[in-house]
């Protein structure tokens, strides 16, 4: 997660596949400090679960969450946005496909070429998406987060908002991922600094949570150890394999422009599945949709993805299989434009 704060959250993690909660904007901030949790029933509860499924030592992790720290602020910044916040997708652009990010995003394309060539031969994945990725969520590392992730996560695990609306699910996923950073903790030298990251516990230049840096990270330098936090071509392998996995099929386009036959629309029926593509050309158009000559040539299923934009009328793309993709880093569809946008500014300012 770009984990950076919060403010422009439009769309909610998922906790099967999402390595973030919510963020982008800067925390940059000194880092945020509370009171000891100590040992405390449930923290000892937690401990000895997490010791277990983990097959960690089980005082060390007693340990490890009683000295942890309650974070008073963080468990209201994982609650959604009020509803009365209007959606805008223009808004939401402009925070990051602006000057400043797209020229940090060409030195830093130019500063890695080999690496994002070496990332889109290995994995099929483009230099531009990557790019995208990297400068939405820390501004190429410029903003990787100030919050100790013990902290972060044990706050959430152990006190996570019963307001939310999903708490329950959310609370384990919190727990969840405090797990499998144990895991990475036990595996750090020992006198190593702690690791820092977002109020929700994402770390490194792609913002992975926990699990995802188990299951995705790769050692894409060669140096033999994974490095998300000072290894900006780690990061950029990792983000490519994490596309990878989700299924991005290469070459294949992430959206079409899309427009509309009022007297044949069907816009319910079109947007009832949501981001997930589900209707073929045919279907797509009998519907109303009107596709360009490529988009009809598209071999794939494709969604009418609708982005608000306040009080104005909504934009629509036509998304496809790798659209969906993207926004399995960030289940939001305005995260998704973001970040595609963004990979695309940047490759047209190369010299």
């Amino acid at each position: 997660m770009a984990y950076l704060a919060m403010t422009l959250l439009l769309g909610s993690t998922h906790a099967a596949v999402k390595h973030h909660a919510r963020k982008h904007v800067s925390q940059n901030s000194r880092a945020t400090s509370g009171t000891p949790f100590g040992a405390t029933p449930d923290v000892l509860q937690l401990a000895d679960t997490l010791a277990q499924r983990h097959q960690l030592p089980r005082a060390w992790v007693r340990q490890q969450l009683g000295t942890a720290q309650f974070l008073r602020g963080v468990p209201k910044l994982v609650l959604p946005p009020p509803v009365s916040t209007p959606k805008n997708w223009r808004a939401y652009r402009e925070r990051f496909i602006e000057p400043r990010r797209v020229n940090a995003g060409v030195a830093f394309w130019q500063t890695h070429r080999s690496a994002l060539e070496k990332a889109e031969a290995t994995y099929g994945v483009p230099a531009e998406m990557v790019v995208g990725i990297l400068g939405v969520e820390t501004f190429y590392g410029q903003h990787m987060g100030n919050y100790r992730v013990l902290d972060a996560l044990t706050t959430l695990a152990l006190n996570f908002p019963p307001e939310h609306p999903r708490a329950a699910e959310r609370q384990a996923f919190f727990q969840s991922e405090l797990g499998h950073f144990l895991v990475q903790m036990r595996q750090q030298p020992a006198g190593a600094a702690p690791i820092k990251g977002s109020f929700a516990g994402a770390m490194g230049w792609p913002q992975f949570m926990p699990s995802s840096w188990g299951q995705f990270a790769v050692d894409f330098d060669g140096d033999g150890r994974i490095d998300l936090l000072n290894s900006p071509v780690d990061a950029i392998g990792s983000v490519a394999n994490y596309f990878k996995a989700f299924g991005w099929q290469t070459d294949m386009p992430t959206h079409y422009p899309v427009r509309f036959d009022e007297a044949r629309l069907d816009k319910p029926t079109l947007l009832a599945p949501d981001i997930l593509p589900s209707f073929s050309v045919r279907n797509f158009q009998d519907k109303g949709a009107v596709l360009d000559d490529v988009a009809q040539q598209h071999p794939g299923p494709l969604a009418l993805v609708e982005l608000f934009n306040g009080d104005d009328a909504p934009s629509y793309v036509a998304g496809t299989d790798n659209f969906y993709v993207v926004t399995r880093y960030n289940w939001s569809s305005y995260y998704a434009l973001a970040v595609i946008e963004l990979g695309a500014a940047v490759k047209a300012a190369l010299p």
